[in-house]
């Protein structure tokens, strides 16, 4: 939405080298395509002040006695591991949210396996640290060159892949172009009676040609599939008795684990195929596409064969099975668990998960989703037939991009800490994370910021599914209620992310947007949209949720806040950078949108206000929902009012002469970036891009218009009555500022740094650009001040019925023209821009259709 401003301190793909993600060298097969990161940003200090003395000393107290208790709890409840680790990788002290009943059981099993590998083409494991994996690789042909694919990158240059259908549970179906051949691969889950843990799954891959059928000679060439397991603890690996030649059915492989028994795997396909394998002892499975490549070079050396080896280590922890077929062909492949009894039925149900059967039920769950997905969006009278294609793909590829990672955080920490590390960073707690991905190939991993995003449709979708993402999120909070942003869980994840950009800053965080999702299932309850079966568990979730969410609050509230009264802004600007025209504010989300030009103490972030206000309403809401009596509760009532407080805001904010809202800070307009020649260390003169400022700058309003100056409007605190709601009406209308027939641009035409480079390599990334999150949000307000009674109704009303028909008509036209979602859309002619398969919050635009609003 997906994400990171996106993601580098926020450790991301940096958009501004998205164009040249091409760049690898697509001649070696073995060469993984390095992600360009992109950032995200930071946070720190101080508490909200209330006017009257007397809140301001119950608040105080409050504060330091909810500390307080908390350091009581966890030194009572382990104080040697207190005594051990340092304050930052402390776990909060509290019972997590995953150990709630409602996630264990039925639910836990019934989640246990999954397509949760989202960075592979097709990639299944178990919600387990340790699991057994299963992948699939193949060769493509570019240029009468071999390629092998397996990670998702954009150098392979398939021109189509992604989920068309997923119902984040038991079914999946996946479309993969790669130049003259298909490959649809589906994913079905079975839980019978003789399973084992999880029950078991089938895959079939349907490979078939795109050549016209004219041309025999192409229908009729080899294709070459790698399938493999790997078993991640190390447990050894049976190859099947006739895992080589050519066979119809075949027993392929064969093992035992702890969590799901004895298992067989087994292949069936319709027509004659080779199958070659070959058996690797190795923990690094992160590689395995290296090792596969390497074993077909030396068999194509040795005997001029492109096929596997038939070989093994010594009781190997990874079979890879290479299926080589004329195309067309397909090829079912099922594990079955449980299998150490000697069932009878085991032929049975490798045939219920093959074949004709497994045809069936394939058809019967895509009903299913079809059925579900017209049920929940209704979109039958709102859009056009290929927007409800593009809106399926959408929901289909958010939910198969969700992943399951374990693994430790690397956090940063100040260089005057007492820590042995060679790089002054040390290791969260070992953790798990179930989450969406922004990007399948560019940020396979989880992203705070966009998560909530995220669950904005998957609460929708699947309220159970939801509530385990972010528990899962809530849970990886430390004891001062700071989350690390960006989760790189993992060898695997780690393989995607340069070392530079690993490591977590505990000073920065990302906008709470988890609280957009919590608002709505608050909302849910007392409106009773939901089932009493979903009431119940939202309800658990919530009060086991509240201390981590206070927490969490008081983070933003005591290490964000600025030198007035109900201001905040977001600490960790660099106000020593040279090289930055305007230096990011990575920990808002939006990068290199343009803030004061000199950061400092002074500044107020209009944007971190605005969440403080959704992050403080939603707390009261949780506490009025459950009768909270303390002084918290009292608390957020307090914040509310005060950042809801429409005079205040204004003197804060407005600026009569644009008639908008604005940060505020110490500023000026006259800083540019200009070549200047440096002697400094070097015998000879060397040109470097550096910022030069031309006038002293002053604490005034900063004259930029955006994204950020329409939070006042996203966040609903203009009165529907007020002159200044037609001021926000106009700005959003004007051609020469936002307006563009593809969506809300993210900075204004008119705005000094529009569409400018922040560096000598990094191009505008919130300069310009629309992004389907804002978007999202300001059509949202818009559809809310188009039913409050006021004078600005109608207009409200007109624009909001113009955006939408522009954000969904270029998102749709985009999708049938490249087979992608994107990270962001060219303002001048909708073009998809940044990250393709960017499903993530872009997938905002299956609620746009339904008009789905908090």
């Amino acid at each position: 939405m997906p994400g990171t401003g996106r993601r580098s301190t926020r450790s991301r793909v940096n958009s501004s080298k998205h164009a040249n993600a091409n760049d690898d060298d697509d001649d070696d097969v073995s060469l993984r395509r390095r992600p360009n990161l992109r950032r995200r940003g930071a946070r720190n200090d101080s508490s909200i002040r209330i006017f009257n003395v007397d809140l301001k000393i119950i608040l105080v107290l409050s504060v330091v006695a909810f500390f307080a208790i908390l350091f009581l709890i966890y030194n009572l409840i382990n104080p040697v591991q207190q005594a051990q680790m340092p304050r930052v990788v402390t776990p909060f002290p509290a019972p997590k949210l995953m150990d709630l009943p409602q996630f264990q059981g039925e639910h836990k099993e019934s989640l246990y396996w999954g397509t949760y590998r989202p960075h592979v083409y097709l990639g299944i494991r178990a919600r387990t640290p340790r699991s057994l994996i299963a992948g699939l690789m193949w060769i493509g042909i570019k240029d009468d060159i071999y390629l092998m694919r397996h990670f998702c990158q954009d150098s392979d240059g398939l021109s189509q892949y992604g989920w068309t259908h997923h119902d984040g549970r038991n079914f999946g179906h996946q479309v993969i172009v790669d130049q003259d051949v298909s490959l649809a691969t589906s994913f079905l889950k079975s839980k019978g009676e003789d399973s084992g843990y999880g029950g078991d799954w089938a895959v079939r891959i349907d490979v078939q040609s795109q050549k016209s059928k004219e041309n025999s000679e192409e229908l009729l060439r080899s294709a070459h599939l790698f399938f493999y397991l790997a078993d991640e603890d190390g447990n050894a690996l049976t190859v099947g008795e006739d895992s080589s030649g050519i066979h119809k059915n075949s027993l392929l492989a064969s093992g035992s684990r702890m969590d799901v028994g004895s298992w067989q795997l087994h292949l069936k396909s319709l027509v004659d195929s080779e199958v070659h394998y070959s058996g690797f002892k190795t923990p690094h499975i992160h590689n395995l596409s290296d090792l596969v490549q390497e074993n077909l070079g030396m068999q194509v050396r040795k005997y001029g064969r492109l096929q596997l080896s038939d070989a093994s280590d010594d009781s190997p922890n990874i079979l890879v099975f290479q299926i080589s077929a004329k195309i067309p062909f397909k090829a079912d492949i099922a594990f079955i668990s449980g299998t150490g009894l000697e069932s009878s039925r085991l032929e049975e149900r490798v045939s219920s998960l093959t074949g004709t059967s497994l045809t069936s039920q394939l058809e019967e769950k895509q009903r299913g989703f079809d059925s579900k997905f017209e049920k929940i969006f209704n979109l039958a009278d709102k859009v056009d037939s290929q927007s409800v294609v593009a809106g399926k793909a959408a929901m289909g590829n958010l939910l198969g991009g969700i992943g399951y990672f374990f693994g430790q955080s690397k956090i940063a920490l100040p260089r005057d800490m007492n820590v042995v590390s060679d790089d002054n960073s040390i290791l969260y707690w070992p953790a798990e994370l179930y989450t969406a991905v922004p990007s399948r190939p560019f940020f396979p991993r989880g992203f705070l910021w966009d998560e909530g995003f995220h669950q904005l449709l998957i609460w929708r979708w699947d309220t159970s599914i939801s509530l385990d993402i972010i528990g899962h999120w809530l849970d990886l909070m430390n004891i001062d209620g700071w989350i690390p942003r960006e989760q790189i869980l993992g060898a695997e994840a780690l393989s995607k992310v340069p070392n530079e950009f690993v490591a977590q800053l505990p000073t920065n965080g990302n906008p709470p947007t988890l609280f957009l999702v919590l608002r709505d299932l608050v909302h849910g309850l007392k409106k009773n949209k939901f089932t009493a079966a979903e009431s119940d568990e939202i309800s658990s979730f919530l009060k086991q949720a509240y201390v981590r969410l206070e927490a969490w609050f008081q983070w933003f509230n005591t290490t964000q806040s600025g030198k007035e009264t109900g201001t905040y802004y977001w600490h960790g600007r660099d106000h020593t950078t040279a090289r930055e025209l305007n230096p990011k504010t990575l920990s808002s989300g939006l990068d290199d949108y343009p803030r004061a030009s000199h950061p400092s103490e002074d500044e107020r972030h209009l944007d971190l206000r605005c969440w403080m206000l959704l992050a403080a309403d939603c707390m009261h809401s949780i506490s009025e929902l459950f009768e909270k009596e303390n002084n918290f509760g009292k608390e957020y009532d307090t914040t509310v009012k005060l950042l809801s407080d429409f005079e205040i805001l204004n003197q804060m904010h407005y600026d009569n002469a644009y008639g908008a809202y604005f940060d505020f800070g110490n500023h000026t307009e006259k800083v540019r970036l200009r070549w200047k020649e440096m002697m400094e260390g070097h015998n000879y003169p060397t040109r470097e891009f550096l910022r030069e400022v031309l006038e002293s700058p002053k604490l005034r309003l900063v004259p930029h218009i955006g994204y950020v100056s329409l939070f006042p409007f996203m966040g609903r605190i203009i009165p529907a009555d007020s002159w200044i709601l037609e001021k926000q009406l106009d700005l959003i209308s004007n051609r020469s500022i936002l307006w563009t027939d593809f969506g809300l641009r993210s900075l204004a035409k008119t705005s000094s740094v529009y569409m400018k480079r922040n560096t000598e390599h990094d191009p505008p990334y919130w300069r310009g650009p629309i992004w389907m999150n804002m978007n999202y949000m300001i059509l949202s307000s818009l559809h809310h001040y188009s039913r409050e009674d006021g004078p600005y109704r109608e207009k409200a009303r007109t624009i909001y019925d113009d955006l939408r028909g522009n954000l969904i008509r270029n998102v749709v036209q985009n999708y049938y023209k490249t087979g992608f979602l994107w990270e962001q859309y060219d303002q001048k002619n909708g073009k998809g821009k940044g990250a393709r398969v960017f499903t993530g919050w872009t997938s905002l635009v299956l609620l746009i259709m339904a008009e789905a609003y908090p």
